[in-house]
């Protein structure tokens, strides 16, 4: 695809203050950790560190795929370090979580891509007292079994994305497969774990295509769903071929709701792991019903 320059509208202008990365920066880098929200340059990233929340990225910084819509980089990673779910779980502590998201970079060179590393963090994580945890994992090269193995450690949630639709995956994503992905989150499904996806727009994609991809994800059970516009990270990223209108991220919501979605966040600035904690409360039904904008509705 020939790369061209599409203009910001108005509603994608965001004011960003990064005066909060100091406190929340401190205390990650005591512990030695990465985060996604830094890694993948999360437009994000100043409200969720005001909230006292970080996405964690576990594994490295560096990825073994090379997805043209991603800034995280793409190579050889290093070994991992076994003393990194309890560093995880210490900058939990520090910050007073009591919600945490874990992800990670893709780990193909690993033969249980990691699965077992993401059980050794959730299980520090619950020994430090973390009451609620998130995983977002890769497709473990479609394993199943390193699937069941993160379930097992039982995170609250169980979060893969599709990222986009199925007609795109070649060129957005070569190391990947879209029905891989489906299986990914049909197993967390059936083994009992709340499932989580999320797709970007305004890749190439058509309304009908992403309207398949909501119904393929609930076929597989899945309950919470985050859709964003994609950002092109670089030049030498894939290119934003439209700016999808908030209009139509509305019109996603309520498809999406009359799907069976439990909780829909669906808007230009949504990232997979954005307000995190108040979607699983819904799906909970603790804290009445979320925009998912900020702000919480009344009952």
């Amino acid at each position: 695809m020939t790369a061209r320059r599409v203009d910001f509208p108005a509603w994608m202008k965001k004011a960003i203050s990064l005066s909060t990365d100091n406190e929340v920066g401190s205390v990650l880098e005591r512990n030695r950790l990465n985060t996604v929200c830094r890694e993948a340059t999360c437009p994000n990233r100043s409200e969720c560190y005001c909230s006292g929340t970080a996405t964690f990225l576990i594994m490295g910084s560096v990825c073994t795929r090379n997805c043209r819509f991603c800034d995280i980089h793409s190579g050889t990673p290093s070994p991992l370090d076994s003393t990194e779910p309890e560093r995880v779980a210490n900058a939990a502590s520090e910050l007073g979580l009591d919600y945490v998201v874990v992800t990670s970079v893709t780990r193909d060179d690993l033969p249980d891509g990691g699965a077992h590393h993401f059980s050794n963090t959730i299980l520090a994580l619950k020994a430090a007292g973390v009451a609620d945890i998130k995983v977002l994992t890769s497709d473990f090269n479609g394993c199943i079994e390193c699937v069941c193995m993160v379930a097992d450690a039982k995170p609250s949630v169980f979060n893969h994305n599709v990222e986009t639709i199925e007609r795109l995956y070649p060129s957005i994503r070569p190391g990947a497969d879209y029905h891989r992905s489906l299986r990914v989150l049909s197993t967390a499904s059936r083994i009992g774990l709340p499932t989580k996806s999320g797709l970007m727009v305004g890749l190439g994609e058509h309304p009908e295509e992403v309207i398949r991809v909501l119904m393929d994800l609930r076929s597989c059970g899945v309950l919470l769903l985050t859709i964003g516009q994609y950002l092109s990270p670089t030049q030498k990223h894939h290119p934003v071929v439209e700016f999808v209108s908030p209009s139509r991220f509305d019109w996603y919501k309520e498809k999406a709701l009359e799907l069976g979605f439990v909780a829909v966040a669906s808007d230009p600035f949504v990232r997979s792991s954005y307000m995190a904690k108040q979607m699983y409360d819904s799906l909970r039904g603790e804290t009445g019903r979320h925009d998912f904008t900020g702000n919480l509705e009344e009952k």
